[in-house]
C-alpha cells in the first residue's frame, strides 16, 4: 500500500518561509495527484493545493495563492510545498495525500484540479506554527 510521509514543519516567525516535503513510497501507478491540506486548532480541514505528478500542473486555494508553491521531484516521488510570507493564520497541521490519476493526466484546468477530493492515502501530518 502507498505510504505518505510529510516532513519539514516547525516554528517560524511571521513573514518567514518553510518548505514541507511529502514523500510517497510504494507507488505502483503511473500518475497521481498530491494534495496538501491543513487543519488549524478547532477548525475543519482546509484544502491548500493539488498537483499532478505527470506535469506538475497545480492549483491553490485563494488563501495561499501567490505565497505557496508546489514542486515535484518525480525521481524521488517527493513533492514539496514552499510556503512564503507566512502569517499566523497559516498555523496548522499540514497533511499530504495521494490519489491515483489516469495515466498522463494534467490538472491545468482549475476546476478539474480543485475538485479532486477522493484522496486515498494520507500522511500523519506535520505541524507548522507561525509566531507573530
Amino acid at each position: 500500500e502507498v505510504q505518505v510521509v510529510e516532513s519539514g514543519g516547525g516554528l517560524v516567525q511571521d513573514g518567514g518561509s518553510l518548505r514541507l516535503s511529502c514523500e510517497a513510497s510504494r507507488v505502483t501507478f503511473d500518475t497521481y495527484a498530491v494534495g496538501w491540506f491543513r487543519q488549524a486548532p478547532g477548525k475543519g480541514r482546509e484544502w491548500v493545493s493539488t498537483t499532478s505528478s505527470f506535469d506538475g500542473s497545480s492549483c491553490y486555494a485563494d488563501s495561499v495563492k501567490g505565497r505557496f508553491t508546489i514542486s515535484n521531484d518525480n525521481a524521488e516521488n517527493t513533492m514539496y510545498l514552499r510556503m512564503s510570507s507566512l502569517k499566523s493564520e497559516d498555523t496548522a497541521v499540514y497533511y499530504c495525500a495521494v490519489v491515483e490519476l489516469p495515466t498522463d493526466a494534467t490538472l491545468e484546468e482549475y476546476d478539474t484540479c480543485r475538485l479532486i477530493t477522493d484522496f486515498a492515502y494520507w500522511g500523519q501530518g506535520t505541524q507548522v506554527t507561525v509566531s507573530s
